[in-house]
């Protein structure tokens, strides 16, 4: 037993002689050496580390140069959705109050992920970027060294190392850093923040979109709500077709009907589904086609234009008119000192429409047959949806969404009423806001639908008589 004793006593004396010495070599190495000199021998050091070790690291700074790593940031946002919260330090944050709290690695901490049966082993680390920075640290103490760095002016950069075996050093260039790009990007398209954009002196300004409209709460035919979401989803999915033929990756949609039918409801409604931006343009407040081509090319990808009433916005000139203005004017002259419809057509389906992708156009109106018929044609307005008056299915879904009612006694008598008056869901959903409780309510909805149709009939009536 005591000779085993004395064994482990001269392991840790001859241990501790060890690493007296190192200290006192490092300590001689940091005085005499210059600093660049010794950056080599350290980075020679882990070079040869590296050749004999059968791991294999990728080192993803925070910012490349001036400008910031997109692969970083991907991978901030990938790691945060599979970290695991039994880590004994988290670091958390939150950019936005429309979303929630994000979760991410602390310095010093590692988590492993596995994809296609490999397994990566992931860590945060900071070093300091100045001169002569990994010496340094080498030969002071951490209090000593970090006084030092902070009186020069530390440069501290992040960064995570990814650590995986070395033969498996194609399969994470080539498939798992693509796997993780294209995973957040994802992510940050379901959860981003979406804007809505307006002009203001001659410029977009933007404002936070939370409009609540979806699909779900959509008062609108099934079958057609239907298709307009079949509609989009193959639109977005068809970037490389578009290519193919050889036209821009845009989509124009028409929707026409009567006041309070729902037009800008599913408008939101396609916004939050797609998650795009909504660009709100206002063609009064444009004052010629160069301010509407420049507006168009300060749109962002990945967006929904709107031009509500295009019948009653603006007196468009009409493309005729036009010609004649431009064969009149002098040689080299543009008319270009007003927003044409010919400049409309332009921004949306000529060679200004080509600056931008995956865009949607939407133009609303009450009255379809007052637009002229070049705004109408396939390729510019390419689906028409015509929103229509409230109908027995919309009436039960607003009923659903207003006062989570199923079915009711009254419904068959309201359903009968609905089908006789034309009545637009935003007349029913005045009525049902009035009470909280659901059979008053729909008592409340039951009396004015009887006195719309009372009215409608005198109306009809009076005319009759009229005319005789």
């Amino acid at each position: 037993m005591s000779s085993s004793s004395g064994s482990y006593e001269k392991y840790i004396t001859a241990a501790a002689s060890v690493a007296a010495a190192a200290m006192v070599v490092r300590s001689v190495v940091s005085e005499l050496v210059p600093y660049e000199v010794r950056d080599l021998l350290y980075a020679a050091g882990r070079y040869l580390r590296s050749r004999v070790s059968s791991r294999h690291t990728v080192v993803i700074d925070e910012a490349e140069g001036l400008s910031a790593n997109q692969i970083y940031d991907a991978a901030r946002t990938y790691l945060a959705a599979r970290i695991s919260t039994d880590m004994p330090r988290l670091r958390v944050s939150r950019v936005d109050e429309a979303q929630g709290i994000m979760v991410g690695m602390e310095q010093g901490e590692e988590m492993v992920d596995v994809h296609d049966g490999v397994e990566y082993t992931w860590s945060l680390v900071s070093r300091d970027n100045t001169p002569g920075a990994a010496s340094r640290a080498a030969g002071t103490t951490g209090a000593y060294a970090g006084a030092g760095a902070k009186a020069r002016g530390r440069l501290e950069i992040k960064s995570f190392e990814v650590t995986f075996h070395k033969k498996h050093k194609d399969k994470a260039l080539k498939s798992y850093l693509p796997h993780i790009i294209a995973t957040a990007k994802a992510m940050k398209d379901q959860h981003r923040s979406l804007k809505m954009h307006m002009i203001e002196y001659d410029a977009w300004t933007a404002v936070d979109l939370r409009h609540p409209s979806t699909f779900d709460t959509l008062a609108m035919d099934k079958k057609l709500k239907q298709s307009v979401m079949d509609d989009l989803e193959r639109f977005v999915k068809r970037k490389d077709y578009y290519r193919r033929i050889g036209r821009a990756w845009k989509r124009g949609y028409l929707l026409y009907g009567p006041p309070g039918t729902g037009k800008s409801s599913l408008i939101a409604a396609m916004a939050n589904y797609l998650k795009f931006d909504i660009y709100d343009l206002e063609l009064t407040e444009v004052k010629c086609n160069s301010d509407l081509r420049r507006l168009l090319v300060g749109m962002s990808n990945r967006s929904i234009l709107v031009v509500e009433d295009i019948d009653c916005s603006i007196e468009l000139q009409q493309r005729e008119d036009g010609e004649k203005r431009a064969r009149s004017s002098s040689a080299g002259e543009e008319n270009d000192d007003k927003v044409t419809l010919s400049g409309l057509l332009n921004f949306v389906d000529g060679l200004w429409s080509t600056s931008g992708e995956e865009r949607i156009i939407v133009f609303t109106t009450n009255y379809r047959e007052r637009l002229d018929p070049a705004l109408l044609r396939p390729g510019r307005m390419d689906m028409h949806i015509h929103m229509g008056y409230c109908t027995a299915e919309s009436f039960r879904i607003l009923a659903r969404n207003y006062h989570s009612v199923e079915n009711h006694a009254m419904y068959p008598e309201i359903e009968q009423l609905i089908e006789e008056v034309m009545v637009s869901p935003a007349e029913v959903a005045e009525v049902l806001m009035r009470n909280e409780n659901s059979d008053v309510v729909l008592q409340d909805l039951l009396e004015f639908l009887k006195a719309k149709r009372k009215e409608v009939g005198e109306s009809k009536a009076a005319n009759e008589h009229g005319n005789e």
